[in-house]
């Protein structure tokens, strides 16, 4: 089959690599009919992680092609996505869904960052273990676009707000508007925010917030206006969506009293001063962590079902449709982030 290969900073390549083989029995195997880059895609491209040459990628949704004879929720044609996080599927961490927290992984695992039994989904086909945790149902009313933002940045963004407890009647402020940040733009939105504040150095970012319902803050001093607006005290949750030096203090200097700052942005930087006096002085709650998806879909598609999330929304942060063979120019134009990019999708050539 065809796949996009990692093989350093810069380079990726469109390259024919061995068809996926059933892990186990009770694994599955997947055609992917739609993958999509995502930020921490970036990283790798940015930094060489030293893992040597790999399948990227870790969103996708498909039909399945396989099942091995243990797998007992899927058939050969269920239209699925692919959840971005992969457990054993059967720990008591697994059985909650739970999987970044697997009893039997050391790490957080995930499709695409080069471990040698989970394979990249930017493909026309991946293997998937433990087929009946990390595959997920993907109802017909629910097109590509929305499933390949299930399998990650919305729920990564549901994740981080219900980490900062986001409830009905909240101000709440988003700092970093790419397609993590808009997601949680919508997912405080689902939850009953009165008040979304969105935050971005791009133009083109707040005015995207702004069309979801958030209110753009289009000045210099940020933590000056998010006080103006909220009569002094600072909201009640501020959502990091971008991570690193800057945008996390800015956070915590976002939140009121006994407020709560939840950071889900994947920093490049493994290190950086934090204000923790501020927080202590605040009494805040600070949460951070790697979304277990399936811990995070039950919710998801019941608030997609009910109109709290809509899906046309969600198929509005898609702005580039590019075929997987050309993968490495749509590696290049998501690096450059022009204005009005959100989301790129690939669509596999097999």
């Amino acid at each position: 089959m065809k796949a996009i290969v990692y093989h350093g900073v810069g380079d990726v390549r469109f390259e024919s690599v061995p068809d996926p083989v059933l892990p186990s029995s009770k694994g599955a195997i997947v055609h992917i009919t739609t993958c999509g880059i995502c930020g921490s895609d970036l990283h790798p491209y940015h930094v060489n992680p030293g893992l040597g040459s790999f399948c990227i990628g870790h969103e996708a949704v498909g039909t399945v092609a396989a099942v091995g004879s243990d797998v007992r929720n899927f058939k050969v044609g269920d239209r699925v996505l692919v959840a971005a996080s992969a457990g054993c599927g059967e720990c008591a961490r697994c059985e909650r869904g739970e999987v970044i927290l697997c009893e039997r992984s050391t790490i957080g695992r995930a499709f695409g960052q080069g471990l040698p039994d989970l394979s990249g989904c930017q493909a026309e086909g991946v293997a998937v273990p433990a087929a009946d945790r990390n595959l997920w149902p993907l109802p017909e009313e629910f097109s590509d676009d929305v499933g390949i933002m299930l399998t990650d940045n919305l729920s990564t963004a549901w994740y981080c707000a219900r980490g900062a407890k986001v409830k009905p009647g909240d101000t709440v402020a988003v700092i970093g508007l790419g397609s993590v940040g808009l997601s949680c733009v919508m997912a405080a939105k689902a939850m009953g925010a009165a008040r979304v504040f969105a935050i971005d150095l791009l133009a083109d970012r707040r005015a995207a917030a702004a069309a979801l319902g958030a209110e753009p803050i289009d000045v210099e001093d940020v933590r000056a206006a998010v006080l103006e607006m909220t009569d002094g005290a600072g909201v009640d949750a501020a959502l990091d969506a971008s991570g690193g030096r800057i945008t996390t203090p800015l956070a915590v200097s976002l939140a009121r009293r006994g407020g709560s700052v939840s950071v889900v942005g994947v920093t490049e930087q493994p290190a950086f001063e934090f204000p923790v006096l501020e927080c202590l002085r605040k009494n805040l709650t600070f949460v951070t962590g790697v979304c277990s998806v399936q811990a995070q879909l039950p919710e998801i598609v019941s608030a997609l079902k009910s109109g709290k999330l809509s899906a046309d929304h969600m198929e509005s942060l898609v702005t580039h449709r590019i075929p997987l063979s050309e993968a490495r120019d749509a590696y290049k134009v998501f690096d450059e982030r022009p204005e009005g990019l959100k989301k790129i999708l690939l669509t596999p050539s097999g």
